[in-house]
């Protein structure tokens, strides 16, 4: 008796978790605020002020990976995620660091072969430093969202987030990256298509191009955007 008692009440129990949703909450309240690991900002923030505003706000737990050493940039361990494939993330960061090898070494064999200073004071030699101009050569401002008005569906030019802008970038890179030779190594095809990124050339380039001229010729519909 006291057996088919439980089972009845387990079976209620589990029909109720089945009707009604389990309310998923996040483990910090909305009143916490995002932490700053970067010093620069920290200084920023102390000149103008700021930080004593927020001196008493709770602030969120800093992810795993975020440090406020000189060596770690959030950019590249953004881009170093994306490479990442199947959680396997020592090896996504050992391609980018080859990468950044192969980078440090073409430019050298430039600056080497310059004849002039001007042109070798115009080379780039720090690979990250590249990484983040090509990045922003390859950050879209515009993107095409379809709207439907009236039956029709039409491609409104619309601007672009800054997270999202950087997040195509670095994904359209990625996938440049993995379109050429298959018998080329990652390392070396991430090194050419940064470079030619980061001198403002290549496939990620035009294809920024195109969607803003895209943009452009269907800005007769950006009133829909509103309406």
């Amino acid at each position: 008796m006291l057996r088919r008692l439980v089972c009845t009440v387990w079976q209620r129990h589990a029909a109720a978790q089945c009707i009604v949703p389990v309310a998923r909450m996040s483990q910090y309240g909305p009143h916490f605020i995002e932490p700053i690991v970067s010093k620069e900002k920290i200084e920023e923030l102390q000149k103008t002020g700021d930080l004593s505003k927020i001196s008493h706000v709770p602030v969120k737990a800093a992810l795993s990976n975020q440090n406020c050493s000189v060596f770690y940039d959030p950019l590249v361990a953004q881009f170093t995620n994306y490479v990442m494939k199947q959680g396997n993330k020592a090896l996504a960061r050992e391609l980018v660091e080859k990468g950044f090898e192969n980078i440090k070494r073409l430019q050298l064999e430039r600056y080497h072969l310059s004849e002039s200073e001007e042109e070798k004071a115009k080379l780039e030699l720090n690979p990250r430093k590249l990484l983040h101009q090509a990045v922003e050569n390859c950050r879209p401002l515009l993107q095409l969202t379809p709207i439907k008005r009236g039956g029709v569906r039409y491609q409104v030019p619309v601007p672009i987030t800054e997270k999202r802008s950087y997040f195509l970038a670095m994904k359209w890179l990625l996938e440049a990256i993995r379109e050429k030779e298959r018998t080329v190594h990652f390392p070396e095809k991430m090194a050419w298509e940064i470079l030619d990124a980061a001198a403002n050339q290549g496939k990620v380039v035009k294809r920024k191009h195109e969607l803003h001229r895209q943009c452009e010729a269907n800005r007769a519909y950006a009133h829909y955007r509103w309406s």
